[in-house]
């Protein structure tokens, strides 16, 4: 990811006299404009780098120029692995580890870090793959095509991506669907086939509020639902210890769903623990499930 190649980046300047632009662009298997792109980014946040042009040219930090050892203090570095190490989940490549080793030294205690945090859950193998490709379209602004099976059909998708999302425990590519021209919410488990085209797109300015997500997911469904004492654990563990109220032997639950497909699986994943009390016409739709099912086990 570009934060990685950044840092990367600058350590290679570091302990490098001079560098070529093709050198670090094969290097990190992206354009030669984006590598321009990033020692831009590297010279406003302050890194003093030089470029030059013909024969002898090349790009090289100036002279005098190191990251004093206070850079960063042990603590920061403790956060910034647990976040390296996060990514390292749902990658393919051996950057990080690359950026690990070089951050090593015989005087740090930093890499004894106390957190552990794994992003791609059970589906690296097909979620690792997703995200490369991804990251390598949107930073040349190459469109992508693929097969998207969500609720209501299955359906070709050719988007221009944008960003990679981490949010509500699963990933996401976020961008401008090239049919419609409205941007949009992906699941990659979702996606199936995925494959860059040969197309490319010029960035749109869109709003900050439009990163707002969540607004792809309105509350629409205000559910109330008794639970057996017995899985307080579980209303704990997934809404907190706050989203319920004693009512004698039961805990009641109230909070507003998205979609009521989901809010029938999980109040069913209960079992005999859970009643749905409201919406009426939810509670009537799981009576019917429940009939259906039982004739399966007669």
């Amino acid at each position: 990811m570009k934060i990685e190649r950044l840092i990367a980046m600058l350590l290679i300047l570091l302990q490098n006299k001079k560098v070529t632009a093709t050198t670090l662009a094969e290097r990190f298997n992206v354009s030669k404009r984006t590598i321009y792109r990033d020692i831009t980014d590297l010279c406003l946040a302050g890194v003093p780098i030089v470029t030059s042009t013909g024969t002898d040219g090349g790009i090289m930090m100036d002279e005098g120029y190191k990251i004093d050892k206070t850079f960063f203090n042990e603590s920061e570095l403790q956060v910034i692995f647990a976040g390296l190490l996060g990514l390292s989940s749902v990658t393919l490549d051996n950057k990080i580890e690359m950026i690990i080793d070089k951050f090593k030294s015989k005087n740090t205690t930093f890499i004894n870090h106390h957190i552990v945090v794994n992003l791609s859950s059970f589906y690296k193998d097909t979620l690792a793959p997703k995200i490369e490709l991804l990251q390598q379209c949107i930073e040349q602004n190459q469109s992508v095509e693929f097969s998207y099976y969500s609720k209501a059909k299955e359906m070709e998708v050719v988007l221009n991506p944008y960003l990679i999302v981490y949010q509500w425990s699963s990933w996401y590519v976020y961008g401008c669907e090239k049919n419609t021209e409205h941007f949009k919410l992906y699941k990659l488990n979702r996606i199936l086939n995925l494959k860059s085209i040969e197309e490319y797109f010029e960035i749109v300015n869109f709003p900050k509020e439009d990163l707002d997500f969540n607004q792809f997911y309105t509350d629409e469904i205000k559910s109330v639902i008794l639970f057996d004492a017995s899985v307080k654990y579980r209303l704990i563990d997934e809404y907190g210890i706050d989203s319920f109220q004693i009512q004698g032997d039961k805990l009641r639950f109230e909070f507003p769903f998205t979609n009521d497909d989901y809010l029938i699986s999980w109040v069913l994943g209960f079992g005999e623990n859970a009643e749905l009390i409201e919406p009426v016409e939810v509670r009537n739709k799981i009576q019917k499930m429940i009939t259906k099912m039982s004739k399966k086990y007669e």
